[in-house]
Protein backbone atom coordinates (compact mmCIF):
# COMPACT_ATOMS: atom_id res chain seq x y z
CA UNK A 1 0.00 0.00 0.00
CA UNK A 2 1.56 3.42 -0.66
CA UNK A 3 1.45 6.68 1.23
CA UNK A 4 1.81 9.93 0.68
CA UNK A 5 3.25 11.68 3.36
CA UNK A 6 3.29 15.64 3.64
CA UNK A 7 4.98 17.12 7.14
CA UNK A 8 7.17 19.66 6.89
CA UNK A 9 9.12 18.80 9.97
CA UNK A 10 12.19 16.65 8.72
CA UNK A 11 12.63 14.92 12.30
CA UNK A 12 9.27 14.06 12.74
CA UNK A 13 8.81 12.85 8.73
CA UNK A 14 11.33 10.17 9.36
CA UNK A 15 9.81 9.38 12.58
CA UNK A 16 6.91 8.57 10.76
CA UNK A 17 8.65 7.18 7.11
CA UNK A 18 10.44 4.40 9.52
CA UNK A 19 7.47 3.79 11.51
CA UNK A 20 5.37 3.13 8.26
CA UNK A 21 8.08 1.33 6.36
CA UNK A 22 7.83 -0.98 9.04
CA UNK A 23 4.43 -1.96 8.79
CA UNK A 24 5.11 -2.62 5.22
CA UNK A 25 4.10 0.87 3.42
CA UNK A 26 5.36 2.62 0.75
CA UNK A 27 5.91 6.26 1.69
CA UNK A 28 6.54 9.34 -0.37
CA UNK A 29 8.00 12.07 1.72
CA UNK A 30 7.28 16.08 0.56
CA UNK A 31 7.79 18.94 3.12
CA UNK A 32 5.31 21.66 1.34
CA UNK A 33 2.07 21.85 -0.33
CA UNK A 34 2.49 23.27 -3.29
CA UNK A 35 5.19 19.79 -4.20
CA UNK A 36 2.45 17.77 -2.29
CA UNK A 37 -0.40 19.03 -4.64
CA UNK A 38 2.06 17.91 -7.72
CA UNK A 39 2.65 14.43 -6.08
CA UNK A 40 -0.83 13.49 -4.96
CA UNK A 41 -2.34 14.41 -8.37
CA UNK A 42 0.17 12.26 -10.47
CA UNK A 43 0.81 9.29 -8.13
CA UNK A 44 -0.98 6.40 -7.17
CA UNK A 45 -1.51 6.39 -3.37
CA UNK A 46 -3.98 4.34 -1.19
CA UNK A 47 -3.74 7.20 1.62
CA UNK A 48 -2.66 10.87 2.05
CA UNK A 49 -1.38 12.17 5.36
CA UNK A 50 -1.57 15.87 5.46
CA UNK A 51 0.36 17.90 8.16
CA UNK A 52 -2.36 21.53 8.67
CA UNK A 53 0.76 23.94 8.58
CA UNK A 54 2.18 23.06 5.37
CA UNK A 55 4.16 25.80 3.75
CA UNK A 56 3.37 27.17 0.59
CA UNK A 57 -0.06 25.67 0.67
CA UNK A 58 -1.50 24.82 3.43
CA UNK A 59 -3.16 21.29 4.50
CA UNK A 60 -6.68 22.14 4.56
CA UNK A 61 -6.59 24.69 1.53
CA UNK A 62 -4.49 21.46 0.01
CA UNK A 63 -7.54 19.10 1.22
CA UNK A 64 -9.90 21.11 -0.34
CA UNK A 65 -8.33 21.73 -3.71
CA UNK A 66 -7.78 18.03 -3.90
CA UNK A 67 -11.67 17.16 -3.10
CA UNK A 68 -12.20 19.85 -5.84
CA UNK A 69 -10.07 18.00 -8.42
CA UNK A 70 -12.22 15.14 -7.78
CA UNK A 71 -9.68 13.32 -5.74
CA UNK A 72 -11.23 10.29 -3.88
CA UNK A 73 -8.28 9.10 -1.92
CA UNK A 74 -8.73 8.94 2.01
CA UNK A 75 -7.05 11.98 3.37
CA UNK A 76 -6.18 12.32 6.92
CA UNK A 77 -5.01 15.72 8.74
CA UNK A 78 -2.65 16.49 11.25
CA UNK A 79 -1.86 19.58 13.81
CA UNK A 80 -0.67 20.34 16.71
CA UNK A 81 -3.19 23.01 17.01
CA UNK A 82 -6.14 21.31 19.40
CA UNK A 83 -8.85 23.94 18.40
CA UNK A 84 -12.30 22.23 17.38
CA UNK A 85 -12.12 24.78 14.90
CA UNK A 86 -9.60 23.43 13.33
CA UNK A 87 -10.84 20.27 13.19
CA UNK A 88 -14.31 21.58 12.28
CA UNK A 89 -12.56 22.94 9.22
CA UNK A 90 -10.62 20.20 8.18
CA UNK A 91 -13.46 17.70 8.24
CA UNK A 92 -15.57 20.63 6.06
CA UNK A 93 -12.56 20.68 3.56
CA UNK A 94 -12.81 16.77 3.08
CA UNK A 95 -10.76 15.40 5.28
CA UNK A 96 -11.84 11.35 6.27
CA UNK A 97 -9.90 11.71 9.98
CA UNK A 98 -8.35 13.90 12.18
CA UNK A 99 -5.36 13.56 14.82
CA UNK A 100 -3.34 15.56 17.26
CA UNK A 101 0.06 15.89 17.68
CA UNK A 102 2.23 14.52 19.29
CA UNK A 103 1.24 11.39 17.54
CA UNK A 104 0.42 7.96 18.61
CA UNK A 105 1.93 5.90 16.45
CA UNK A 106 0.08 2.71 17.34
CA UNK A 107 -3.16 4.89 17.49
CA UNK A 108 -2.06 6.94 13.49
CA UNK A 109 -1.42 2.95 12.07
CA UNK A 110 -4.88 1.87 13.56
CA UNK A 111 -6.46 4.71 11.83
CA UNK A 112 -4.88 4.33 8.81
CA UNK A 113 -5.75 0.84 8.68
CA UNK A 114 -9.54 1.77 9.19
CA UNK A 115 -9.64 4.09 6.87
CA UNK A 116 -7.87 1.73 3.90
CA UNK A 117 -10.64 -0.35 4.90
CA UNK A 118 -13.08 1.39 3.93
CA UNK A 119 -14.44 0.54 0.18
CA UNK A 120 -13.20 -2.92 0.21
CA UNK A 121 -15.53 -5.51 -0.98
CA UNK A 122 -14.89 -8.34 1.64
CA UNK A 123 -16.12 -7.41 5.34
CA UNK A 124 -12.95 -8.64 7.33
CA UNK A 125 -9.74 -7.00 6.72
CA UNK A 126 -8.13 -10.49 6.12
CA UNK A 127 -7.33 -11.31 2.34
CA UNK A 128 -7.47 -14.77 1.21
CA UNK A 129 -7.92 -16.49 -1.62
CA UNK A 130 -7.95 -20.28 -1.15
CA UNK A 131 -5.49 -21.62 1.46
CA UNK A 132 -3.50 -18.47 0.95
CA UNK A 133 -4.19 -15.29 3.52
CA UNK A 134 -2.87 -12.14 3.85
CA UNK A 135 -3.60 -10.51 7.39
CA UNK A 136 -3.12 -6.12 6.97
CA UNK A 137 -3.26 -5.72 10.55
CA UNK A 138 -0.40 -8.52 11.84
CA UNK A 139 1.67 -8.14 8.33
CA UNK A 140 1.13 -12.26 8.35
CA UNK A 141 0.88 -14.04 5.27
CA UNK A 142 -0.26 -17.98 5.60
CA UNK A 143 -0.91 -20.57 3.22
CA UNK A 144 -2.27 -23.86 4.44
CA UNK A 145 -2.00 -22.27 8.50
CA UNK A 146 1.93 -22.20 7.80
CA UNK A 147 3.37 -18.58 7.98
CA UNK A 148 5.67 -17.73 4.96
CA UNK A 149 8.06 -15.35 5.49
CA UNK A 150 8.21 -12.17 2.92
CA UNK A 151 10.25 -9.48 2.05
CA UNK A 152 8.47 -6.57 2.20
CA UNK A 153 8.71 -6.35 -1.33
CA UNK A 154 7.04 -9.39 -1.92
CA UNK A 155 4.97 -8.81 0.78
CA UNK A 156 3.34 -5.39 -1.25
CA UNK A 157 3.38 -7.39 -4.45
CA UNK A 158 1.46 -9.90 -2.98
CA UNK A 159 -0.92 -7.70 -1.07
CA UNK A 160 -1.64 -5.18 -4.19
CA UNK A 161 -2.94 -8.57 -6.48
CA UNK A 162 -4.73 -9.62 -3.87
CA UNK A 163 -6.76 -6.42 -2.89
CA UNK A 164 -7.45 -6.67 -6.72
CA UNK A 165 -7.79 -9.64 -7.88
CA UNK A 166 -9.46 -9.22 -11.37
CA UNK A 167 -6.89 -6.56 -11.98
CA UNK A 168 -4.63 -6.42 -14.82
CA UNK A 169 -1.15 -4.52 -13.73
CA UNK A 170 1.74 -3.67 -16.53
CA UNK A 171 5.49 -3.71 -15.03
CA UNK A 172 4.94 0.38 -14.73
CA UNK A 173 1.56 0.09 -12.83
CA UNK A 174 3.90 -2.54 -10.43
CA UNK A 175 6.45 -0.13 -9.78
CA UNK A 176 4.29 3.13 -9.66
CA UNK A 177 2.26 1.38 -6.96
CA UNK A 178 4.75 -0.53 -5.07
CA UNK A 179 8.30 2.23 -5.71
CA UNK A 180 8.94 5.57 -4.22
CA UNK A 181 9.10 8.58 -7.03
CA UNK A 182 12.70 9.14 -6.04
CA UNK A 183 13.83 5.59 -5.91
CA UNK A 184 12.68 3.93 -8.87
CA UNK A 185 13.93 -0.23 -9.06
CA UNK A 186 15.94 -1.48 -12.09
CA UNK A 187 14.21 -4.27 -14.16
CA UNK A 188 15.99 -6.58 -12.67
CA UNK A 189 14.96 -5.46 -9.47
CA UNK A 190 11.59 -6.11 -10.45
CA UNK A 191 12.26 -9.36 -11.56
CA UNK A 192 14.33 -10.14 -8.49
CA UNK A 193 11.16 -10.03 -6.35
CA UNK A 194 8.45 -11.60 -8.40
CA UNK A 195 10.85 -14.23 -8.76
CA UNK A 196 11.44 -14.32 -5.20
CA UNK A 197 7.44 -14.51 -4.20
CA UNK A 198 7.12 -17.64 -6.47
CA UNK A 199 9.80 -19.63 -4.90
CA UNK A 200 8.45 -18.56 -1.08
CA UNK A 201 5.20 -19.89 -2.62
CA UNK A 202 6.34 -22.69 -4.61
CA UNK A 203 8.14 -24.11 -1.24
CA UNK A 204 5.05 -23.56 1.09
CA UNK A 205 3.16 -25.86 -1.80
CA UNK A 206 1.64 -23.41 -3.73
CA UNK A 207 3.34 -24.63 -6.52
CA UNK A 208 2.34 -22.93 -10.40
CA UNK A 209 0.63 -20.03 -9.24
CA UNK A 210 2.93 -17.59 -10.82
CA UNK A 211 3.09 -18.19 -14.29
CA UNK A 212 4.54 -16.72 -17.70
CA UNK A 213 2.64 -16.76 -20.30
CA UNK A 214 4.24 -15.28 -23.46
CA UNK A 215 3.23 -13.02 -26.28
CA UNK A 216 0.81 -10.75 -23.80
CA UNK A 217 1.06 -7.21 -23.74
CA UNK A 218 -1.17 -6.55 -20.90
CA UNK A 219 0.98 -7.50 -17.50
CA UNK A 220 0.43 -9.21 -14.47
CA UNK A 221 -3.03 -10.36 -12.97
CA UNK A 222 -4.09 -12.66 -10.29
CA UNK A 223 -5.96 -15.06 -11.66
CA UNK A 224 -8.61 -17.99 -10.63
CA UNK A 225 -7.05 -21.03 -12.08
CA UNK A 226 -9.42 -22.52 -14.70
CA UNK A 227 -9.30 -26.19 -13.65
CA UNK A 228 -9.75 -25.38 -9.99
CA UNK A 229 -11.20 -22.55 -8.40
CA UNK A 230 -9.18 -23.12 -5.15
CA UNK A 231 -5.72 -22.32 -7.39
CA UNK A 232 -4.50 -18.51 -8.15
CA UNK A 233 -2.06 -17.50 -10.95
CA UNK A 234 -0.17 -14.68 -11.09
CA UNK A 235 0.04 -14.12 -14.97
CA UNK A 236 3.52 -12.34 -16.22
CA UNK A 237 4.10 -10.28 -19.19
CA UNK A 238 7.29 -11.64 -20.82
CA UNK A 239 7.68 -9.03 -23.95
CA UNK A 240 8.15 -12.11 -25.88
CA UNK A 241 5.80 -13.36 -29.23
CA UNK A 242 4.67 -17.03 -29.91
CA UNK A 243 2.12 -18.24 -32.90
CA UNK A 244 -1.07 -18.85 -31.67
Amino acid sequence: MRILLLEDDEILSDILVKSLNHQNYIVDAIYDGENGWEYATSGNYELILIDVGLPLLDGITLCQRLRGNGCSIPILLMTANNANTDRIRGLDAGADDYLNKPLDLEELHARIRALLRRGEVAPTSILSVGKLSLNPNTTQVKYCEKELKLTPKEYNLLELFLRNPSRVYSRTQIVDHLWNFDDPPLEESVKAHIKGLRQKLKKAGAIDWIENVYGWDIGLILKQHRLSSSMVMLWIKCGCNIKM
